[in-house]
């Protein structure tokens, strides 16, 4: 095997394992706008997850994006627990920034089961996107 040969298979299985490591789409979705907000936002997790099933997604919910996240929280049409929980069910996390909680007064107990909570939000979007390669949607 010559030097070209070699650098070409070297560069081939270098590609084949960057696809390999970015094969699957990982999206942080940026929640700090409020019910309408979280209400586009739910409408397009369902299409990108309809499209792309294994998509891997996190919900990261400041500010007044936390609203939608806490029991009893409706809109026009219904619990967001239900729809929260659905799309739980197919591994999308729903993160709580525990700053906003503080500013808010707002208990853990006030949330819907399942929400994972995280010390800040906006440094949580950025780990996300600098150190995971997420890609960064604000609906």
């Amino acid at each position: 095997m010559g030097f070209p040969f070699r650098a070409l298979l070297f560069f081939a299985l270098l590609s084949g394992l960057s696809s390999q490591a970015f094969g699957q789409d990982k999206v942080v979705y940026h929640l700090d706008g409020g019910l309408e907000q979280a209400t586009r936002a739910l409408v397009n997790i369902r299409n990108q997850l309809e499209v792309d099933p294994k998509a891997k997604i996190v919900v990261v919910a400041l500010d007044r994006g936390v609203d939608f996240l806490l029991d009893g929280a409706k809109d026009r049409f219904g619990d967001y627990d239900a729809r929260a929980q659905d799309l739980m069910g197919q591994g999308v996390k729903f993160e709580v920034c525990e700053i906003t909680m503080r500013a808010r007064n707002l208990k853990k107990d006030q949330f819907i089961l399942g929400v994972e909570f995280v010390p800040s939000g906006v440094v949580r979007i950025t780990h996300l996107q600098q150190r995971e390669g997420y890609a960064y949607l604000k609906p």
